[in-house]
């Protein structure tokens, strides 16, 4: 059972013991992403995140970093999302004090060095050509581009080019110290661990007491048509993302389209795998997803199609959204919710996916459902109510749709929407 503790300086730690491993993941999670950026600032909450693994006063280069933790088998990452930035270390339980010593140096004592900051730059505008080269990756950027515009959640995480060389260690440093503190964080540890490693939690992560107020733009899709965005490439296979606005992380119908998503795309035995892959032979990969927010969500759907055919494979998603719009049965339900039981199960097992599930849940809601919790909530859902959330949600007038492949003409695709 977790433990959640508010410490001296606000910060929040979560405590999730496990039985049976030798292992334990500390994740810190802060309540800033791309949707507090702006300007020329755009892209700053990633740059940040990449400085943070750039040296200390203790560790002065990313070699003294890498060494210690390499030298102990740990993993250790970082991500930048739209609403938050998160940093972890998992290592056998013997290492776990050397690294609440290193991942408290690196998030209140990184140098900012100026001559790395500047490095650094180069090796993001690679990170963004990579993006950009890998049609897979980059539709789905496209997509939120049009998806969300004209909201802050629109923008690549990121950054662009001109953003990410104009921005100066006083604006790196400045935006860290605005909301790295207090209550903005959550310290999560899960795994096998020991009442003296919380208290070596609590006396290294020195984070300030106060953080500027969290602000975000909090969206209202004003759509009456269908969005939009091609983007020429000489591929052999056409990239396809489309969207529609859906629920946030608070949304009491989020269990319900979870279900729906599932039966719709969610694994091999889905209506849109077996129509358009095994039917059809028109895809190799296609899912569907949710994108969830602070304030809004998305229900995605992702394929890699056959580029002659590509107008077929619209047709034929189309027909499955509107089939679902009529509702499942009794065994697709059911096995749906078997199916998340199961893939919930299978995540928790290890330690980095516990201390992400319940770091994630308290810094976007403010609370936490244990596993259990969540399940009896998609226990509950009824077939009713997936007929519900299917028509609310999928309706071909708020419908975003990112294509990447050899086409220069958007009207085809508008056409195929009407």
């Amino acid at each position: 059972m977790y433990k959640l503790k508010k410490l001296a300086n606000n910060v929040q730690l979560i405590t999730t013991p496990i039985v049976g491993t030798q292992t334990a993941s500390l994740l810190v999670m802060v309540k800033v992403g791309s949707r507090q950026e702006s300007g020329r600032l755009i892209g700053i909450s990633h740059f940040i995140e990449h400085l943070m693994f750039k040296g200390t006063k203790r560790r002065p280069t990313t070699s003294d970093i890498s060494k210690e933790l390499d030298g102990v088998g740990a993993e250790f990452n970082a991500f930048t999302g739209k609403d938050y930035t998160g940093y972890y270390i998992k290592s056998d339980t013997k290492h776990l004090s050397l690294a609440i010593d290193i991942l408290s140096d690196m998030l209140t004592a990184s140098k900012f060095d100026p001559k790395e900051i500047e490095r650094e730059k180069g090796v993001i505008v690679e990170e963004i050509n990579m993006y950009e080269d890998n049609p897979i990756m980059h539709v789905e950027d496209l997509l939120e581009n049009i998806m969300y515009s004209p909201h802050q959640l629109s923008v690549d995480i990121i950054g662009t080019r001109e953003t990410v060389k104009g921005m100066s260690r006083e604006d790196l440093v400045t935006f860290k110290e605005r909301f790295y503190g207090g209550d903005n964080i959550v310290i999560s540890l899960a795994g096998n661990f020991t009442d003296g490693h919380i208290t070596e939690i609590e006396n290294s992560f020195n984070f300030k007491t106060e953080h500027e107020t969290v602000e975000i733009d909090r969206i209202f899709i004003d759509q009456e048509s269908p969005r939009v965005s091609v983007s020429y490439k000489e591929t052999e296979q056409t990239q396809l993302a489309m969207g529609f606005p859906a629920y946030s992380h608070t949304d009491e119908r989020l269990p319900a389209l979870s279900l729906l998503s599932l039966v719709l795309g969610g694994n091999m035995s889905s209506r849109l795998f077996i129509s358009i892959r095994e039917r059809s032979g028109l895809a190799y990969s296609i899912r569907s997803g949710l994108d969830v927010h602070e304030d809004i969500g998305a229900l995605v759907i992702r394929a890699g199609l056959d580029k002659s055919r590509i107008d077929d494979a619209i047709k034929l998603i189309l027909v499955e959204l509107n089939k679902i719009k009529e509702g499942v049965t009794e065994d697709e339900l059911a096995k749906a919710k078997e199916c998340l039981f199961g893939r919930t199960a299978i995540d928790l097992e290890d330690s980095s996916s516990v201390s992400s599930w319940y770091a994630t849940q308290h810094l976007m809601t403010g609370e936490v459902l244990t596993p259990a919790e969540k399940n009896a909530k998609i226990s509950a859902v009824t077939l009713d109510d997936i007929v519900k959330v299917a028509n609310d949600v999928i309706n071909l007038n708020k419908l975003s749709l990112a294509i990447i492949g050899p086409f220069k003409d958007d009207e085809k695709f508008k056409n195929l929407l009407k």
